[in-house]
């Protein structure tokens, strides 16, 4: 069965009308601005990482589009609908993922499920479920007694329990040791590439991110400052690959360059065949990053400097406005 007929038998519309379209998105607490014109779309199956430091704005992002906080401004458009118009029909086909979830420890994960799926038209049975994430073992464990990482698979059962056709995940992995992370990565591919479910993600792990998002969206200073892949992303940034080789003095050697393939070629000219210790480190999204960042940042600063130039400018004297 192809990916669209699993979409179509789930419910899911297909076609080329993208899961999240958003245009000018502002919010405004009190005076200050969270969000300043967001632009952003996410495509039908596609797993969008969402990047930014701390207080960018991206949980605000997700709770306008989750329907759970009213924007001041701009449009949005999520499975086809205004977010701040949904209905339980909409929000069925929604699924989410917090941070951290620590209700219902008394229950039966197997039970959990079959509760929670009682509310949907079309949901998974709990059986089935519990064997796409990994807990057929664990279906009459309490759910206080979870590990951590089950418990996050039971956090992603419980989003996905309806089918939907776009899950939010809000920094899922945080605390998880690396088989858990691991297992938790092949889940959301799992979900991706078999189930057709687009997804939104938000984290601060950089290696997280390079190897799960088709695509990347940097959030700064209340808007989306680049967009792309990795490769479309370094490109922008101009950030280099490092190839690193010892000479014939047995002297390491590195350069910086944007074409490392170039590189390799002169040095296996000069070598005539194998060249000592070769290394090629191609730009992670970590140093993308953080680059990409640095530069917003001096911008931003760059921005306020000339707009306090321009307001001191037009500003009158003190002794024109006395006169």
């Amino acid at each position: 069965m192809t990916l669209q007929e699993t979409a179509r038998e789930a419910g899911h519309i297909v076609g080329p009308t993208p899961a999240i379209r958003v245009r000018g998105l502002r919010m405004r607490y009190g005076t200050r601005d969270v969000l300043s014109g967001l632009d952003l779309e996410v495509r039908r199956h596609e797993l969008f990482a969402l990047l930014g430091p701390n207080g960018a704005g991206k949980s605000t992002t997700i709770e306008i589009l989750e329907g759970y906080r009213t924007r001041s401004g701009g449009d949005a458009e999520v499975l086809g609908r205004d977010p701040a118009r949904e209905d339980p029909a909409w929000r069925a086909r929604l699924g989410i993922v917090l941070q951290a979830n620590r209700d219902h420890g008394r229950w039966r994960v197997g039970d959990l499920l079959g509760h929670f799926a009682r509310y949907y038209a079309n949901p998974f049975e709990p059986s089935e479920l519990l064997a796409l994430v990994g807990l057929t073992a664990q279906s009459a464990q309490q759910v206080s007694t979870l590990s951590g990482g089950q418990r996050r698979r039971l956090d992603v059962a419980l989003g996905i329990v309806g089918r939907p056709e776009l899950l939010f995940l809000d920094e899922p992995t945080t605390g998880f040791d690396p088989e858990a992370r691991r297992d938790f990565h092949d889940l959301l591919r799992e979900l991706r590439d078999n189930l057709g479910t687009s997804m939104l993600l938000t984290t601060h792990d950089m290696s997280e991110a390079q190897q799960l998002a088709d695509r990347i969206g940097i959030l700064q200073y209340g808007r989306i400052t680049a967009c792309g892949t990795l490769a479309e992303l370094s490109a922008a940034a101009k950030t280099r690959s490092e190839v690193a080789w010892t000479d014939a003095d047995g002297v390491p050697q590195r350069r910086l360059t944007a074409d490392p393939s170039e590189v390799v070629w002169e040095l296996h000219q000069q070598f005539q065949g194998p060249i000592p210790d070769l290394e090629v480190r191609r730009p992670t999204l970590e140093n993308t990053y953080l680059q990409m960042v640095a530069e917003g940042d001096e911008e931003a600063a760059r921005t306020t400097k000339e707009g306090g130039r321009e307001a001191e400018a037009a500003a009158p004297r003190h002794e024109e406005a006395a006169a």
